[in-house]
């Protein structure tokens, strides 16, 4: 699976933006607020309809605009695919696949698999639960179309019982519909800690061999997952907890307060871990998710790395870059040091400055490479 070109309009920054990757490495360089992020951005968008940042649709779109468009040339199996995005500040957007209009965004998802990894995310296992639950949640959407589909009723079924438990304060006599929105989250709540659990599995298999190597053989991780309730207990606990929901006026109990913890041994690293056991650790989630995403797919995805070589050690840098392999990767950097000091082969550069993208040859920072 390959990248071919992307193209915006009233994008962020970008009036206009015509851009064609290489197969293989490509680095976007140049100083920091110019447009690096934005372009991957964007990308994430083509792949899962969401930013990375989790950004609304209006705050894409350039200031002064109504609208902007995304348009992603893909290849996959051989075949070219385009995807046509268009964002609007007062509707819902648009999405077209080869020419062809969908109606519902759950139909892109699995045409372009991307596994985006900045430096926000090393901090996945230092923070908190909502970031460990976030980074299950954006890999399974594109992996799992019925799981996305359970996590978004699930998520609106919270935010409805939630407002039935405001509105009991005004009006106690509501208290007899919550059960109602009780047994639906059990259905799909259920769902989701099951292939959360499956997921965790999946991930175990392929994340202990690589953090051992990535610690020099000193640990071994394992990914534990932590249900915040188990589902042959769900529906007691929602009784149990109901008074609890009613007082708070929030729902206590289900996936949305789940968490995953990073074993080393018998040490939690979240808790007890040094800054450089967390970093490694969270590493080690990434590359595993690469190879996760090959093993489920049985096709390469798209690698986005945003300003993540500079917060890591040579080390670890070094063990990233030789990882890629026959990967396709775009690269965000300030300064191409990293790259020309350990000789890494680029394939294409591209200088942004105030939202121009201008190539250069590759040859010019790797001595011929």
């Amino acid at each position: 699976m390959i990248i071919k070109s992307l193209e915006l309009a009233n994008y962020r920054n970008y009036d206009f933006l015509d851009i064609n990757f290489s197969n293989g490495t490509n680095i976007l360089y140049g100083d920091n607020a110019q447009g690096k992020t934005n372009i991957l951005e964007a990308i994430y968008l083509s792949s899962t309809t969401k930013s990375h940042k989790g950004t609304k649709d209006r705050d894409i779109i350039n200031f002064d605009k109504e609208e902007a468009h995304i348009r992603t040339l893909l290849e996959k199996d051989g075949i070219d695919n385009r995807v046509d995005m268009h964002l609007r500040k007062n509707k819902s957007k648009g999405i077209a696949i080869n020419g062809q209009k969908i109606k519902k965004a759950a139909e892109l998802l699995g045409l372009l698999n991307v596994v985006f990894f900045s430096p926000e995310d090393l901090g996945i296992v230092k923070n908190g639960p909502s970031e460990r639950r976030r980074f299950i949640d954006m890999e399974l959407c594109q992996l799992d179309s019925f799981y996305l589909y359970n996590l978004n009723h699930y998520n609106k079924i919270v935010n409805q019982r939630n407002k039935l438990l405001k509105d009991m304060y005004f009006n106690p006599e509501l208290k007899d519909t919550l059960n109602i929105w009780d047994s639906q989250l059990v259905s799909f709540g259920s769902k989701i800690i099951e292939r959360r659990k499956i997921f965790v599995e999946q991930l175990n298999d392929i994340i202990y061999e690589i953090h051992r190597k990535l610690s020099g053989d000193r640990e071994e991780l394992v990914i534990s997952y932590e249900p915040d309730t188990l589902i042959e207990n769900y529906e007691h606990s929602l009784i149990v907890n109901k008074e609890k929901d009613i007082k708070l006026k929030q729902t206590t109990v289900g996936p949305h307060r789940d968490d995953f913890s990073f074993m080393a041994g018998n040490i939690d690293i979240r808790k007890f871990g040094s800054q450089g056991q967390q970093r490694t650790a969270a590493l080690s989630l990434k590359l595993s998710e690469i190879e996760l995403v090959k093993k489920l797919t049985k096709d390469n995805p798209v690698l986005l790395l945003d300003d993540v070589l500079s917060e890591l050690d040579s080390n670890r840098q070094n063990y990233l870059l030789n990882t890629i392999g026959d990967i396709q990767t775009i690269i965000t950097c300030t300064g191409l040091d990293e790259f020309v000091n350990n000789r890494f082969e680029i394939n294409k550069v591209f200088k942004v400055e105030n939202g121009k993208v201008t190539d250069k040859i590759a040859g010019e920072f790797t001595g011929g490479l």
